[in-house]
């Protein structure tokens, strides 16, 4: 057996490879040699004074060092002590007594009009209350999106009823990644993972606006913008990957305010469907043709 060392986009974490796999459809990360219990082998690592983090899944194992040394200096020593462990019989990752029966998932990729967003769909419902997130702080609510946000490349993450809207930095092309991140998100669900508690989900004030029970505090024309708003526009902005929040209606300068999320949130077209879509559809519903809309990110 020989393991093929590979680097990664983070410069700390190295990549061990092995010509097969060595788990089947999980995913471990340890940071100290306790919380290793159940994986021989990276107990074993944690000997070594330079490992941080050991990561296992699919067919490799990741380790992410310290700065006391320099990948170049201890790389070949490292791969010839997996390959010895691994080839003496040792135990890379324990069974679990006690296996979750997973639920089969399936995971697609769909472009958005948004070139640096991606749609992630999954054929089950995820949440009754869709929730965007722009950085790991925000993400306490959705331990899915917290674990997203460890990936350097992941800027944005918006979930919505069946799926997940990632946006990336300009840096790294979709080409490069789809395939790790469906592979997480998928991995993820079937191993029994909460994709968000909507319990911890606070409504923003805008959120609210659109709530039952805020809805007839609203003036007339902001509740038919609402209705407006939710039965034609948001079923297609939700296909893009996004969604439309209403915000604030001035009546002095027949001004709509809305609130993009997910993959419309920062769109190069998302002007465009505002003024040829959106506004034009207020325009004639209401009847009123001094209508502007607004957008603002989410």
């Amino acid at each position: 057996m020989k393991i093929t060392i590979k680097e990664t986009q983070n410069p700390t974490i190295l990549k061990f490879e092995f010509p097969d796999f060595i788990t089947q459809n999980e995913s471990f990360e340890y940071k100290n040699i306790d919380e290793a219990k159940n994986s021989p082998l990276a107990q074993q690592l944690f000997y070594l004074p330079f490992v941080k983090t050991v990561y296992i899944s699919g067919n490799f194992i990741a380790i992410e060092r310290f700065s006391i040394v320099e990948w170049s200096d201890v790389q070949d020593a490292v791969a010839e002590q997996i390959e010895n462990y691994v080839t003496n019989g040792g135990v890379i990752v324990l069974p679990n007594e006690n296996p979750i029966r997973k639920q089969p998932i399936s995971v697609y990729g769909e472009t958005t009009p948004n070139p640096a967003s991606l749609k992630f769909v999954v054929n089950k419902a995820l949440t009754k209350t869709a929730a965007e997130f722009k950085n790991i702080d925000e993400a306490k609510p959705s331990p899915i999106a917290q674990e997203l946000f460890k990936f350097h490349f992941v800027k944005e993450i918006f979930i919505a009823e069946n799926y997940i809207s990632i946006t990336k930095y300009d840096s790294i092309s979709w080409d490069e990644i789809t395939l790790e991140l469906r592979t997480f998100i998928k991995q993820f669900i079937e191993n029994g993972g909460t994709v968000i508690d909507e319990s911890q989900i606070e409504n923003t004030e805008k959120q609210e606006k659109q709530q039952i029970k805020n809805f007839d505090n609203l003036d007339t024309t902001s509740q038919q913008i609402i209705n407006i708003l939710e039965e034609y526009v948001k079923p297609a902005v939700a296909a893009d990957g996004g969604n439309i929040l209403f915000d604030s209606f001035d009546e002095n300068q027949k001004r709509v305010k809305v609130v993009l999320q997910g993959a419309c949130n920062g769109c190069p077209s998302s002007t465009f469907t505002l003024k040829s879509g959106i506004e034009n559809m207020l325009k004639d519903m209401l009847n009123d043709k001094d209508i502007v809309v607004e957008a603002l990110n989410g």
